[in-house]
């Protein structure tokens, strides 16, 4: 009997726990080629990956899947928090997901079998989505004045398997520093990342968001103070010789009520499915990103940056077929 309910218990705790971590129980289904219609049949759920609750990924993440929900017909989406950029890539390609979000640098990464993937994965886009600022704000009393400075510090890289902590890792080799050895790297996640700022159990983090970052904006809001951006364009040539998808960029002051405006490093963000998604539910999934953009931007300002001129902008992260047929009609005359 006990071996019986043991069986039972943990029978039910996987279910349990595939259920909160984003797993389907009616999964989109596969490509079987032929025309594109954009038309679904059957009911299709969905599953988004996003990225840190206090973090734009997740914002809109959530919007998007309630405006699929309410006007994708038979297409039914539910969000879920993750630790974003590699691991939601992980997770789609083993069908844990069927929508993620990510970094363009990281997708790269995932196409071309390089960086944090040993094996090209099979992935598409369906759009170019917002960008993504590299934001690197340090404690004031941690004397640090740029990013070879936070030798010997306590640096939060962002959650583990994260486009944050890639990049984070990246800034700081570009800096001399290895990440393993010469920062005390603290993995966590943007929450836990605004705590150890405010109470002084870390000196410098790193974050790669939308703007404003909702986690942000509260660190800045409760600690302008005791806290200050650095500017990290001095680093780019050495980050684009990994990556020519990395640009400078501006954090404008207003954002978060800062001085002055931050210089920075830009990346664009992208939403990713597998290869070989059924091209009507990847038609539908893209249709929606556009038709329902007003309210995806009440949900958050970063998308206002999601544009018809920038959607096929995927390369070299190929673009999935139902979502070239899905922007062909899109800009077709009405």
């Amino acid at each position: 009997m006990r071996r019986t309910l043991a069986t039972i218990t943990a029978a039910t705790l996987a279910v349990t726990a595939a259920t909160a971590c984003g797993g389907r129980q009616d999964a989109a289904t596969t490509d079987a080629g032929g025309d594109v219609t954009c038309e679904v049949a059957n009911e299709t759920r969905v599953g988004i990956a996003t990225g840190n609750a206090t973090g734009v990924y997740f914002a809109l993440g959530n919007a998007y899947a309630a405006q699929l929900s309410a006007t994708g017909g038979k297409v039914k989406a539910t969000a879920s928090e993750t630790g974003a950029s590699v691991q939601n890539i992980q997770q789609l390609v083993a069908g844990s997901f069927d929508v993620a979000f990510s970094l363009a640098d990281t997708a790269a990464d995932a196409v071309n079998g390089t960086g944090s993937f040993t094996a090209k994965q099979p992935v598409a886009a369906i759009s170019r989505i917002h960008t993504n600022y590299t934001q690197v704000i340090v404690r004031k009393a941690a004397g640090i004045s740029d990013v070879a400075g936070m030798r010997g510090k306590r640096v939060s890289t962002g959650s583990p398997k994260s486009g944050t902590e890639v990049i984070a890792n990246r800034v700081l080799t570009a800096a001399g520093l290895d990440p393993a050895a010469d920062v005390s790297a603290q993995k966590l996640d943007l929450t836990k990342t605004v705590d150890g700022i405010k109470e002084g159990t870390i000196d410098a983090m790193f974050w790669s968001g939308g703007l404003p970052t909702p986690g942000v904006t509260d660190l800045m809001t409760t600690s302008a103070a005791q806290v200050e951006f650095l500017d990290i364009t001095p680093l780019l040539p050495e980050l684009q010789k990994i990556n020519p998808v990395y640009e400078a960029g501006t954090i404008p002051a207003a954002t978060y009520k800062t001085a002055a405006d931050v210089k920075t490093i830009v990346v664009p963000n992208m939403l990713l499915v597998r290869e070989n998604l059924d091209a009507n539910v990847a038609c539908v999934l893209t249709k929606a990103l556009f038709d329902r953009k007003q309210q995806l931007e009440q949900a958050t300002a970063a998308a206002k940056e999601i544009s018809l001129e920038k959607a096929r902008l995927t390369d070299p992260v190929p673009l999935h077929r139902g979502a070239t047929k899905a922007l062909d009609d899109l800009a077709a005359p009405k």
